[in-house]
């Protein structure tokens, strides 16, 4: 009889267990968590500066990455071209996977430099309160002159990714944080003699930070050992045959994270229209989860680049068992932060209260513990989407996923919080209904897809021909 201890044991060790998914997931959970850890204190630091602050560093933050995240989300699926190209031993292939997703990067900052000049029409179109729109204004455009670098960087951190190299990924992302934070503390409030700059301060600090990340990874990129042996260098022209490979399998994924982030961003918009406290309330409530979260997009990431990388190596039997070892791992993580959000809330609103004003805050608060029940609620199903999402997107089924997300986003978020906020005011738990109804049923859709097993015979890559020495007749005997 096999105990329970001795499956553990048995599931740990070897190729698909927690250990090798631990080993690539930690440090990208890690790199993770300090985008998150960032995010929060920035949201924290102009919480503590103003209410307008805080209530529009979300929805102008949210739309610039929605805008963003179409370039990101394509130009991150380099990392499953490496896996797949390094599973299959085919490392020359992996220097100009990475270069087109930089291209794309190009691309995506000249086309969110187009939109500087339309900011101010965009938030008076929306129609929140006048001083809310003017912060809006300013926060969206300095966050557009980042977008090259956060693409670039998402790029190349992909790439790593794809290597296995996942601690390279993770130191960068504590350097590029911990710059972020401290010019978050002396722009925000003019701390050491600078000039006091609230909201404006913050997209500073967030741009800087970028360029500083990308500066530190074409460094990497370019240092010999990865020059040699995966022409990160000698790779960087442009393939046509390999960019619109690129496109084929990376703009369906770009797309469904463009429509996922897009929905999220109209349900904030219309939350908007219910007035300052909700809208603040749903920021904190979504800042707080996404402390969460973080980690597992860490955990997605690690599971493409496995089933990329056995794919590569033909062995689809592993693949399945690095995903359900990955999943294992991620619903005892978010069981726990559930409970967390239900029986103790104060301990994730505490710093979101520190130095607010507690005649302000308090409204604020009490919608904020309500939203996170609603969190809790569909956090396990959100473990679903994650890790069976980025599994399948990790053999090729991109095309799956961005269906999916295009069709239930707007049948089960947009249009029912629409009718929802506007038609039949139903306030600001109507909204966060449809927000769990749709992330619950995202993770059945995927879990499902992921069974069906359809994406175990897909691949991003092209086969290598295999060369085969010419035959002749036997000569006749004698001859």
């Amino acid at each position: 009889m096999i105990t329970p201890l001795l499956r553990i044991k048995t599931r740990w060790y070897g190729d698909g267990g927690y250990g090798e998914i631990l080993r690539i997931a930690l440090p990208l959970i890690v790199s993770t968590a300090t985008w998150s850890v960032q995010h929060f204190v920035d949201r924290m630091f102009l919480t503590w500066y103003s209410t307008e602050a805080i209530a529009a560093a979300m929805p102008a933050g949210i739309l610039n990455f929605t805008i963003t995240c179409i370039f990101i989300g394509t130009a991150t699926y380099v990392g499953t071209f490496v896996a797949q190209y390094y599973g299959a031993k085919q490392y020359e292939r992996c220097g100009p996977s990475l270069w087109q997703g930089i291209y794309i990067a190009l691309i995506g900052g000249v086309i969110l430099a187009i939109l500087i000049p339309l900011a101010g029409l965009i938030f008076r179109t929306i129609g929140h309160a006048p001083e809310i729109q003017e912060c809006e204004r300013v926060y969206f455009k300095i966050l557009c002159l980042g977008a090259t670098p956060i693409i670039a960087s998402s790029a190349i951190s992909a790439f790593f990714s794809g290597l296995g190299r996942t601690r390279l990924v993770m130191w960068v992302s504590i350097s590029v944080t911990a710059l972020n934070l401290i010019l978050d503390w002396l722009l925000i409030f003019g701390n050491w003699g600078l000039p006091e700059m609230g909201i404006a301060g913050a997209g500073i600090a967030t741009v800087s930070a970028l360029c500083f990340g990308m500066f530190v990874y074409f460094m990497l990129i370019s240092r010999s050992s990865y020059a040699r042996k995966y022409a990160t260098i000698k790779g960087w022209r442009f393939d046509r045959q390999l960019f619109t490979r690129l496109i084929r399998f990376g703009f369906p994924s770009g797309l469904h994270f463009f429509i996922d982030i897009a929905g999220f961003t109209v349900f904030i918009l219309l939350i908007g229209r219910l007035g300052t406290s909700s809208l603040a309330a749903t920021n904190i409530a979504l800042n707080i989860n996404t402390l969460a979260f973080m980690p597992m997009i860490g955990m997605g990431i690690a599971i493409s680049v496995l089933v990329g990388q056995r794919l590569g190596e033909n062995r689809p039997e592993l693949a399945e068992r690095s995903t359900y070892s990955a999943f294992h791992l991620t619903f005892i993580y978010m069981t726990t932060i559930a409970l967390l959000y239900v029986v103790w809330p104060d301990l994730f609103m505490r710093a979101f209260a520190a130095y607010s004003d507690l005649t302000q805050f308090a409204p604020i608060r009490e919608l904020a513990v309500v939203l996170l029940r609603f969190v809790a609620l569909y956090s396990i199903f959100d473990a679903m989407n994650i890790i069976f999402a980025s599994a399948i997107k990790g053999a090729g089924d991109t095309r799956f996923v961005m269906f999916i997300i295009i069709a239930l986003s707007i049948s089960l978020l947009i249009v029912p919080s629409y009718a929802a906020i506007v038609y039949l005011s139903m306030g600001i738990y109507g909204g966060w209904v449809f927000v769990t109804t749709y992330i619950t049923v995202l993770g059945i859709v995927f879990f499902f897809r992921f069974l069906g097993g359809k994406w175990k015979s897909m691949r991003v890559i092209e086969e290598r021909a295999v060369a085969v020495p010419p035959t002749f007749p036997e000569s006749p005997a004698g001859e």
